[in-house]
């Protein structure tokens, strides 16, 4: 019987129903050998109605940002993903006067992440010393307050509009950002796709089931099964390639001279090391991408 059947078959686990994370999510799961609907997803998670979420860092800091200063997030993160690689970053126009992030305290603000972006100009409104004469005696007088808006969707346009002087949002490339006439001036957050769990999660052992196969989808992403013939004479040669995570698996040939290898090896590297091989007298050398592992890490 299938563990996950056999451990109540069920429980809440949301992902994102659109935008840049929702297919990578998909195919994870898909990897997973995980049936489920899509839900919306941190404020879900910590409230405990769902267990487990797929959502980026940006999001789960934003949440918890938000919430009140009393109160503990319930949201905890339990796996970096590797995909969906983003910054949150204070944007000016690029032909502008603006250089520094400083410069737009007491100014327009507009974007979608309000409390990371309120947080953000808070800390450089208290770094403010202003001051001025008065009868002939320098005084400090009031901070100025920067005016944050939220904006759903284009906030990249909120500049051109005139509605803002600057804006904070999300830069995967940044094709977006320059096609409006803008450029970076600070990164607020640096993000990434991430699996959270509410820390009142009702079933641990389900929690932790899945995200040990999850890992082992994103551990088979990163390497490939290489398999390959060599001369048992070239075997030392071969070996220093392709050790493994642990060690290759060598295997006799009818050929008493000859031995067949198997051994994983990074994605990355896979060019070269297959030029490296043919070089050491190796043939047959064939490559199998993995769908799932349980290696090692």
């Amino acid at each position: 019987m299938d563990l996950v059947n056999h451990l109540t078959d069920r429980m809440l686990f949301a992902v994102p129903k659109k935008g840049r994370l929702q297919q990578a999510c998909l195919d994870l799961l898909s990897g997973s050998d995980i049936q489920f609907r899509p839900a919306d997803i941190p404020t879900f998670v910590g409230e405990g109605r769902v267990d487990l979420g797929i959502t980026g860092i940006d999001q789960v800091a934003e949440h918890d940002i938000a919430l009140p200063f009393d109160e503990p997030s319930n949201v905890e993160q339990i796996l970096d993903l590797e995909f969906g690689k983003c910054k949150l970053q204070v944007q000016v126009p690029e032909q502008g006067d603006i250089k520094e992030a400083k410069d737009l305290v007491g100014k327009n603000i507009v974007t979608s992440f309000t409390a990371l972006t309120e947080d953000y100009f808070a800390r450089l409104e208290n770094n403010q010393s202003r001051k001025e004469s008065i009868n002939g005696t320098m005084s400090p007088i009031p901070k100025l307050k920067t005016k944050i808006k939220y904006v759903g969707g284009s906030v990249e346009a909120a500049c051109a509009l005139g509605v803002a002087d600057g804006i904070v949002d999300l830069v995967e490339s940044g094709e977006t950002m320059r096609a409006a006439g803008l450029c970076a001036i600070d990164t607020v957050v640096e993000s990434t796709a991430v699996l959270i769990k509410s820390k009142k999660t009702s079933n641990q052992k389900l929690v932790d089931l899945i995200t040990s196969r999850i890992k082992g989808v994103i551990q088979a992403q990163k390497y490939v099964l290489c398999a390959y013939n060599v001369p048992r004479s070239r075997l030392p040669d071969v070996t220093k390639i392709t050790p493994g995570k642990r060690a290759p698996t060598v295997t006799s040939l009818d050929e008493p001279d000859w031995v067949a290898v198997n051994v994983m090896i990074a994605k990355k590297e896979l060019a070269g090391v297959m030029d490296r091989l043919e070089e050491a007298q190796a043939t047959d050398i064939l490559v199998t991408p993995l769908i799932n592992s349980r290696a090692s890490t």
